[in-house]
């Protein structure tokens, strides 16, 4: 029998994007004959893995870990919510998220890499998803992660699966999970106002200063005096400072009860929260919108050009 070599292994790899163990098996199992291998490949796993790398995941789970006070939160995608009930695509996240908090990768590329076998497949996390790939039949990716090792305590809460929040705090664990549920719920962007990006309150600045414009406009067309210069300052400056109490989580009001902030609702519980970590599923990924009617469309002009 021919010896399998690693280049021999690298190069099937190439040709089919299936796991790396999967191109050795099929090399053994060929005696050496790439071409043979790869139809063998190709049988097993299809040319799955290939054609999907370049679909579009925007669905997805959100999954945390804590052990102590080290823990992680992490983002996995795919194609379709029927995916996200698999149980091997649940097993992945689940061992991923867990891989994070232990290993420390400093990237998705590093944690692809971490030791991991499932389903017939490995010996990393990475040909563990690309065998899955060929198996399930849909894209998957591990889209984000964080790991939290600051010697705070930590508490997360998971809204089904779609979305995650981890919590460092020092204090009461319950106000704490308390809190992340709040997060979950009202998804603020800061702990307070003063940490709110500054490219937000542009945009909401710019916001209220347009509204104040078209306000304007319309006072003009119907005849009736327009405000100052300086009461319009004032009224984009008072919209500008609403939006910052609206999404710094200290300032809003605490979704258990809604007669106090979540700030007053940690002085009282004795508890102080550092920062927070929010994932939602496919938050900023551009999902592909299906338009039958134009599909139809063109492959009937298609169709015609053909003739």
């Amino acid at each position: 029998m021919a010896a399998i070599t690693a280049s021999m292994v690298g190069e099937l790899r190439g040709k089919t994007d299936a796991p790396m163990m999967e191109c050795k098996k099929a090399l053994t199992e060929a005696g050496g004959d790439m071409a043979k291998a790869e139809e063998l490949l190709r049988v097993k796993l299809g040319s799955k893995a290939g054609k999907a790398a370049s679909r579009v995941t925007a669905e997805g789970v959100v999954t945390s870990f804590i052990d102590g006070d080290v823990g992680a939160l992490l983002e996995v995608n795919c194609e379709t919510d029927f995916v996200t009930k698999n149980d091997s695509f649940l097993a992945l996240a689940t061992a991923a998220v867990e891989l994070i908090a232990k290993h420390n990768p400093a990237d998705v590329e590093a944690l692809g890499a971490l030791a991991y076998s499932q389903d017939g497949f490995g010996p990393t996390l990475e040909d563990v998803r690309k065998g899955l790939i060929g198996k399930i039949g849909e894209n998957m990716s591990f889209r984000r992660f964080k790991r939290f090792a600051s010697g705070a305590k930590l508490a997360s809460y998971l809204h089904g699966t779609r979305i995650g929040v981890v919590v460092e705090f020092e204090g009461d664990v319950t106000a704490a999970k308390d809190v992340a549920m709040h997060v979950a719920a009202m998804k603020p962007v800061a702990l307070t106002s003063a940490d709110v990006p500054a490219e937000l309150i542009e945009k909401e600045r710019s916001v209220a200063a347009g509204k104040a414009e078209e306000d304007r406009k319309v006072a003009e067309a119907a005849g009736k005096a327009v405000q100052p210069a300086d009461i319009v300052a004032k009224r984009i400056e008072g919209g500008v400072q609403k939006y910052l109490k609206e999404v710094s989580l200290f300032n809003q009001s605490f979704v258990k009860n809604d007669k106090q902030t979540v700030e007053q609702m940690l002085k009282a519980a004795g508890t102080t929260v550092k920062s927070f970590t929010l994932y939602v599923v496919g938050e900023g990924i551009e999902k592909k919108v299906d338009d039958f009617a134009a599909e139809v469309a063109a492959q009937v002009a298609a169709a015609k050009q053909a003739s």
